[in-house]
């Protein structure tokens, strides 16, 4: 079984070829199989996925899915060429994204970043997840559709105005949310089983995600 991903030390290596992904301004219509806007935190219902059958027999219809929510806050901020995510309801601290090279990536200064350079996506099989934007500024989440087989082509950047969060569907490839400059908290709330599947675009494909931040 492979080891999961070291998020604040991913040791990637030199030179990846860059996927550049789509930039859409989300919109309920392109969101549709992906997720919602959502206007009202409170009144965002989390889907919940029941467990799975082992076999022929199927899980009874009043359980498999009652491991409830977890909810904390989502901090992304952006150090130099590094944005780090921080999930407070998971205790999660990763690597989100580079705004240059990974390799030459500094984090001591504070020029605005030009672009986000992606590694690692996951999808929760347990449950869909909510951002919802605790100040009202612009950020980005890169999604794509079910599936294992996913490929770094399939990733669409879609970016939101602040004014409402997003929610996500449960198996829907994802990786936090990612503000476009400084620091930005987020309300997450989120299945609390929590399972992850990952995909690493550096060592898988060889390649990082890309997309424009300005």
């Amino acid at each position: 079984m492979p080891a999961a991903p070291d998020y604040l030390n991913p040791d990637l290596p030199p030179g990846l070829a860059r996927v550049r992904m789509p930039v859409v301004d989300a919109s309920a219509k392109n969101l549709a199989g992906y997720g919602t806007l959502v206007d009202d935190r409170v009144s965002c219902r989390i889907e919940i996925t029941r467990w799975p059958a082992q076999g022929w027999r199927p899980v009874d219809t009043d359980s498999g899915d009652e491991g409830g929510t977890t909810d904390g806050v989502f901090v992304s901020e952006w150090k130099g060429d590094v944005l780090y995510g921080r999930n407070e309801a998971v205790d999660g601290h990763y690597i989100l994204a580079y705004a240059d090279e990974p390799s030459r990536a500094d984090e001591r200064h504070h020029r605005p970043p030009a672009r986000m350079l992606v590694w690692h996506c996951n999808y929760h099989p347990d449950g869909g997840q909510l951002f919802f934007p605790l100040e009202p500024r612009p950020f980005m989440v890169p999604l794509a559709l079910p599936g294992d087989d996913v490929k770094p082509e399939h990733f669409v950047c879609f970016r939101f105005d602040g004014r409402r969060g997003l929610y996500i569907h449960p198996n829907i490839w994802h990786e936090g949310v990612f503000a476009i400059s400084g620091t930005q908290r987020f309300f997450d709330s989120q299945g609390a089983v929590h399972a992850r599947v990952s995909v690493d675009f550096a060592r898988e494909f060889g390649c990082l995600l890309e997309a424009a931040l300005v």
